[in-house]
């Protein structure tokens, strides 16, 4: 962690001295440098991700960039980001998240597939329809048809049956409580077996 950190401000010390570039082209080939030199650690080669972080190919470049400002202001406080991201994020300029968001969202999202088969298909309906008696409202308002996401609403398509439901339980147990609504309030209506559910449904995701 203390290597990954010393890198990180080695870059950010020098990233200001970059020429402005011209296109998106540019910014996500700077963007691949930038990442395979200090993402990849923990989130992989290419953004495929590890156990100890999310799968970030594929993902919303808003919504990467977000949780990166989220990191610095404390406000994503979940005991991971607090041992891995806190300290990354505070020497992680705004311009360099964007070369970085930017490689990453141009990158081909595969889906973790590692949920339970047997339970996409009830999965499929929390997300689709949501769950009437839990006043639970459909993921697919917000998150889209395929779980793509939009603007700063993250893709859930295809991100690992792990990931997703640590995350869920997370909000249901008062984690990032600052963040902007309804998911905090629709992560503490959801029943572990509906997290098992749903989680397993977006592995399988493309």
């Amino acid at each position: 962690m203390k290597l990954q950190c010393t890198i990180l401000a080695i870059l950010a010390a020098t990233l200001f001295a970059l020429p402005s570039w011209a296109d998106d082209l540019d910014d996500i080939r700077l963007g691949e440098s930038l990442a395979n030199r200090n993402c990849a650690w923990c989130h992989g080669p290419a953004g495929k991700g590890f156990s100890t972080a999310p799968r970030l190919a594929g993902q919303r470049s808003q919504y990467i960039r977000t949780q990166i400002e989220s990191f610095k202001t404390h406000t994503r406080d979940n005991p991971k980001s607090q041992a891995y991201m806190w300290a990354a994020s505070a020497i992680t300029p705004s311009e360099m998240a964007r070369y970085v968001a930017a490689y990453y969202s141009s990158l081909s999202s595969e889906p973790a597939s590692d949920g339970d088969a047997e339970q996409v298909t009830r999965g499929r309906a929390i997300y689709t329809d949501g769950i009437e008696q839990a006043n639970v409202p459909a993921c697919i308002a917000c998150h889209g048809p395929n779980a793509e996401g939009t603007g700063e609403i993250p893709r859930l398509g295809g991100l690992s049956h792990r990931y997703l439901s640590r995350k869920l339980v997370q909000w249901g147990e008062g984690y990032h409580a600052a963040a902007a609504a309804p998911m905090p309030g629709v992560a503490s209506k959801l029943s572990t077996n509906d997290i098992e559910l749903l989680s397993s449904y977006l592995s399988f995701v493309k």
